[in-house]
């Protein structure tokens, strides 16, 4: 079953489960949602991907219009039951570019038009299911199935750094649930991604201490250590020295 539809979602709360999986998408307006306990906001730059039988809550917020694609599994061929299984494997919020909010636009007005038509619906819905999936798993494309994208992976950390990083942001970033992240990382690169991102923090402030001339103060900053001495004892106790030593050293 796959069907694609039209629907004004209203101010009252609602709360119920399906055996369905179900993609919510903004034509104009907004709508609150709570997925599992994780909430978030359904506009024109971001969906709600509501796995089958998981327990959600939602309600419009003013004048809205919705587009909703209902699909279960039922008569599903394996690609599309893989491309179903990603998507749906854990509720998501997905921020939705330009190009698809184009896509979603015109699907949108053929709806209007021709919603009575069911092959028109439940081609404008795979569609729309498509082009999503390839929004979050296509640069994965081509990689044996379920292999993590160190590289992107990498260059997230890389990038925010001087901050916290939880696992769980990790494995958004990878599309996983965090359970599934933890135990494919730990398989894949011998670490837990804690100790994968204390490694990254050390190698980078390691680096900087040899290459720079840097304030030790500034380094642990960078690093995303949270002071100067929380850097000089993870140095200690993972790398046998301390920073003045490795800078002294150079």
């Amino acid at each position: 079953m796959l069907k694609a539809r039209l629907l004004r979602l209203d101010d009252q709360a609602h709360e119920h489960t399906h055996d369905h999986h179900q993609l919510v998408l903004s034509l104009t307006g907004r709508a609150e949602f709570e997925v599992n306990g994780r909430g978030g906001e359904v506009c024109r730059m971001r969906a709600c991907l509501v796995p089958g039988d998981a327990d959600h809550q939602f309600a419009g917020m003013g004048d809205n219009r919705m587009l909703i694609v209902d699909l279960d599994e039922q008569g599903t061929s394996s690609e599309d039951l893989a491309l179903l299984t990603h998507l749906f494997e854990t509720p998501r919020y997905p921020q939705l570019d330009a190009d698809f909010q184009n896509l979603l636009s015109y699907a949108g007005a053929e709806l209007g038009r021709y919603g009575s038509d069911p092959l028109l619906a439940r081609a404008l819905g795979g569609v729309l299911l498509r082009a999503l999936h390839l929004r979050l798993f296509g640069e994965q494309a081509g990689r044996t199935p379920g292999a993590l994208d160190l590289e992107r992976l990498d260059g997230y950390i890389l990038e925010h750094l001087a901050r916290r990083i939880s696992v769980a942001e990790l494995a958004q970033v990878a599309c996983l649930s965090p359970s599934h992240f933890h135990a494919q990382f730990k398989d894949s690169v011998g670490l837990t991604p804690h100790q994968y991102l204390l490694k990254t923090r050390l190698d980078s402030a390691s680096r900087l201490l040899r290459e720079s001339g840097l304030p030790l103060i500034r380094i642990a900053e960078e690093c995303g250590f949270s002071s100067q001495s929380a850097l000089t004892t993870a140095m200690r106790r993972y790398l046998g020295l301390t920073p003045k030593r490795l800078r002294g050293a150079q």
